[in-house]
């Protein structure tokens, strides 16, 4: 259990300013001792300042035991350097780690899938075609996908030990037939689950793609490059029904960061609807890290009851406000504590 911490509370831009303070006031609501260190990156402080990030930024996260982080909108402007990258690599956050779980609600969209599930994608984090190896010239964009032993080694490690908690099977994903980085990565994946004793299958990524949206059910860890878990845990946000219930971790040997899977959201920005339920449950993924179980249950519980009550925002097909889900979660919370 970790003592007095220190989280770096970063807001960013669009819904992330209306997600994170609720996230912030349910750690406190749960009783994490912590202090609120706030870090203000983004779009808005790249308009102002002509650098959405900096050292001096960089320094204070280094001095927090973690980061809490919401949402960044990324201009189209080649000078514009992504904020979200430079963090993952700067802090060595090799491990994007996404879970999904159907909830047992009726939600108003086609996509969620009928038979219960519960998977998670372990997604490599700092390499790949995300790892700002990039040329732009008059007439021709490179992009170098470039995949490390270490890189491979690590995040597979970290699959299988997320594995053996569970039900011990492991997918691993690439495109080895086509990509010959993708069948080195493959066979790293392959040796690590050999060596720790973890049951593995494989899939195309294409394959994988076509088989979660029949299936979800199937599967239990999927491990993949870069890339491929990007686009994959979109797919899955469909199948839970809202990226709006979709938390993720970028953990490292030292450091982590905890933000929701989806973008700063800028269409709904202001007008106080955004689902503040995947920085919850960022939260609740934060707690875990540090070692808080019973707390982290807690708001798996509340976000349960209050989703089960019918408190959804307009993604599910409800008519709450992002403060009406975020009272009632605390609401529950602190009803259960007075027990």
């Amino acid at each position: 259990m970790v003592s007095q911490m220190k989280v770096a509370v970063i807001e960013g831009d669009g819904i992330g300013h209306e997600v994170i303070p609720p996230a912030v006031d349910v750690l406190k609501a749960v009783g994490l001792d912590f202090n609120n260190v706030p870090v203000e990156v983004g779009y808005g402080k790249w308009e102002r300042t002509g650098h959405a990030i900096d050292d001096s930024d960089l320094a204070v996260m280094r001095d927090c035991d973690c980061i809490l982080f919401g949402a960044i909108t990324t201009p189209n402007d080649p000078n514009y350097q992504s904020v979200l990258l430079r963090i993952r690599r700067e802090l060595d956050l090799y491990a994007n780690v996404r879970p999904f779980r159907s909830l047992n609600i009726p939600v108003d969209t086609p996509y969620v899938a009928r038979e219960p599930f519960d998977f998670i994608i372990v997604r490599e984090n700092t390499e790949g075609l995300y790892g700002s190896k990039e040329e732009i010239g008059k007439d021709r964009a490179t992009s170098t996908r470039i995949i490390t032993l270490k890189g491979s080694e690590r995040i597979a490690l970290t699959a299988c030990k997320l594995a053996k908690e569970r039900d011990n099977r492991l997918t691993i994903v690439h495109k080895a037939n086509v990509l010959k980085s993708c069948g080195f990565f493959r066979e790293v994946c392959i040796d690590v689950a050999r060596e720790n004793g973890v049951r593995y299958n494989e899939m195309l990524v294409d394959a994988m793609a076509y088989d979660l949206i029949l299936a979800p059910q199937k599967y239990d860890v999927l491990v993949t490059p870069n890339l491929f878990g990007d686009i994959l845990s979109d797919v899955s946000a469909a199948l839970v029904g809202s990226l709006g219930l979709c938390p993720s971790a970028n953990i490292g040997d030292t450091y982590a960061l905890f933000e929701p899977v989806h973008g700063s959201a800028p269409d709904i920005a202001g007008k106080g609807i955004a689902n503040p339920l995947a920085a919850i449950l960022s939260a609740k993924m934060l707690l875990e890290w540090a070692g808080e179980r019973e707390k982290a249950n807690l708001i798996q519980r509340a976000v349960d009851h209050v989703l089960e009550k019918g408190i959804k925002t307009a993604d599910l097909g409800g008519q709450a406000s992002t403060q009406n889900v975020s009272d009632a979660v605390i609401a529950y919370i602190r009803g259960i504590k007075r027990l």
